[in-house]
């Protein structure tokens, strides 16, 4: 159980809205990031059937739904300690995720282009303060999405 300090908290929040000011492009990096690691990803996300391509909404959409959860997930750290996901959502994510079959390996790899991408966004602005908060949330996350797969 991590919780993150004041400091870790306004890293993720300004970090989180340089990513925000160019969507498209972050967007594409991570989903760059996760194919170059794991090809056979591309079956798993439908809007990468033709590749990454940056114009294409559900792109952007899912991926400023990946890192908002992450980035919500720090702000609730920080605030109480532990995530807290609303039944309907976290059952959903859960059966998504088991559907999908999703192993803990991708999760890691989502991790890693997940951090890449903010490591790009914040440019000279990261270090490793930002890069430990990004990773505790994203584990928390992952941890509670886990459990909701069974």
């Amino acid at each position: 159980m991590g919780a993150l300090t004041e400091k870790q908290e306004a890293l993720v929040n300004s970090s989180w809205e340089a990513f925000k000011q160019n969507l498209p492009h972050h967007s594409a990096v991570f989903y760059t990031l996760i194919l170059e690691k794991a090809p056979a990803a591309k079956n798993l996300f439908s809007f990468l059937a033709n590749g990454v391509d940056q114009n294409n909404p559900k792109l952007k959409a899912h991926a400023e739904k990946v890192f908002e959860m992450t980035h919500d997930s720090a702000v609730q750290l920080r605030a109480k300690g532990s995530i807290v996901i609303a039944d309907a959502v976290l059952k959903h994510l859960g059966s998504v995720h088991l559907q999908k079959g999703v192993t803990d390996a991708q999760f890691l790899v989502v991790k890693e282009a997940l951090l890449k991408t903010i490591k790009e966004a914040v440019g000279d602005g990261w270090n490793d303060e930002l890069s430990n908060a990004w990773e505790i949330a994203y584990d928390e996350l992952a941890a509670t999405i886990k459990k909701a797969m069974g």
